[in-house]
């Protein structure tokens, strides 16, 4: 065996699918039990930089998006969590959110960090990790977008105080990586400079290696954003973080042609497992994926290949199975055996 760190990692996106039995009969112990099963299981098929899979983040009242945003807008201080007619009839009335039919919290006051304990959730997970592994939490703008807001009456300084909430806590992450998702600007890219700024108070406040994830959406496996990465260039390249984590399997070739303009000093994690479809990629298909990448972006500049998005959505089965492809394919493509 090969023992020697190689020069792409393998890592996943985020979420896993909740094992039956843990949904059954859900509490503490049964959770920290799963937790360790999906680092184990990630780790026996050869994934270098795990995450939790984020199981206590699942909400079965929310089948479309899992209960992820709900999460944490709930926890925040400042939010009324229950919604009436009024309230739904006023956010439908924002066309850019329509794929959502209410929101998902009000906000009612100063946005605080409430009894949101992100480092107590990372400490549960490091408990059974197994060794290094990635923390994983959701952009401030992408929360922004899904409250009402009667506080604030301006999108701008509720993206901000969410932001600030969120990097009071980061700091205290104990893990190898923290990952920040955003599933909304990649459709809103006029709204760069606000996400970036927002982005960059949360990246700021990490120690440890910083990630970002873009996807154009994953709302029931389906894709919500219409784009292209050629008009998100200037907006990456702002952003203060060592590697990009880009949905790119889902998405067609050209898209790499407008990437090798991000700037030198970001790398980039390269999607090459299709999480919106149940085909099974085989280690082929995933080494070329990762060659075509490399004969466009240039030597040294893919730092990390992984899944589009999270496995929420998908059975164990296929999703096992693909971060089983996807090791193997990342191994074939070095000549690791």
């Amino acid at each position: 065996m090969t023992t020697a760190r190689p020069r792409i990692l393998t890592t996943t996106v985020g979420s896993y699918p909740v094992p039956d039995w843990l949904a059954a009969l859900p509490s503490e112990q049964a959770l920290l039990d799963a937790t360790r099963v999906v680092f184990n299981l990630q780790r026996q098929a050869g994934i270098d930089l795990p995450t939790d899979g984020e199981l206590y983040r699942f909400d079965g009242n929310h089948p479309d998006t899992n209960g992820m945003i709900e999460y944490f807008v709930h926890k925040f201080g400042g939010v009324r969590r229950e919604v009436g007619r009024h309230d739904s009839a006023a956010f439908r009335a924002k066309t850019e959110m329509r794929f959502r039919n209410k929101p998902a919290a009000v906000v009612t006051g100063p946005i605080t960090e409430g009894i949101l304990n992100l480092p107590e959730d990372c400490a549960r997970a490091g408990s059974v990790a197994g060794g290094p592994f990635k923390f994983t939490l959701t952009s401030p703008y992408m929360l922004a977008r899904t409250l009402l807001d009667e506080h604030y009456h301006d999108f701008a300084k509720l993206t901000l105080a969410i932001a600030d909430a969120l990097a009071a806590q980061v700091g205290d992450l104990n893990c190898a990586c923290v990952q920040v998702d955003e599933a909304n600007i990649p459709g809103n890219p006029a709204d760069g400079p606000l996400a970036a700024e927002a982005i960059n108070r949360v990246l700021d406040a990490v120690r440890v290696e910083k990630a970002v994830h873009f996807c154009f959406g994953n709302y029931g496996g389906q894709t919500i954003q219409k784009g292209d990465w050629t008009v998100l260039i200037s907006f990456l390249n702002s952003l203060r973080t060592d590697h990009l984590v880009l949905e790119l399997a889902h998405r067609p070739h050209s898209d790499l042609d407008a990437l090798k303009e991000v700037n030198a000093r970001i790398g980039f994690g390269l999607g090459v497992v299709d999480i919106k479809v149940n085909h099974i990629e085989t280690p082929e298909e995933i080494a070329r994926a990762i060659e075509r990448a490399e004969k466009v972006l240039g030597p040294d500049r893919v730092r990390y290949v992984h899944p589009d998005c999270g496995f929420w959505m998908l059975k164990r089965s296929i999703a096992d199975r693909k971060i089983a492809a996807l090791a193997r394919g990342r191994d074939l493509y070095l000549g690791r055996h």
